[in-house]
């Protein structure tokens, strides 16, 4: 059974004209069905360089510690 949709001549014009456009890479617009796209990334953008920090720190703790015994 063939469960593809069928498509008007007008709508599969449409399609192929969509598909044969480059893309613009200067003026990028995010897609209607991604609202994710359009919002400005939230979360922690600190933690990276925190765990980075911290992990330098304990590591010259122990390179310390270990060359004064």
């Amino acid at each position: 059974m063939d469960t593809r949709e069928s498509q008007t001549p007008e709508e599969e014009l449409q399609h192929l004209k969509e598909v044969s456009q480059p893309e613009d890479y200067e003026h990028p617009e995010p897609d209607e069905e991604q609202p994710e796209a359009r919002e400005p990334s939230r979360g922690l953008p600190w933690v990276l360089p925190l765990v980075i920090v911290v992990a330098v720190a304990v590591v010259g703790f122990l390179l310390v510690t270990g060359m004064s015994d």
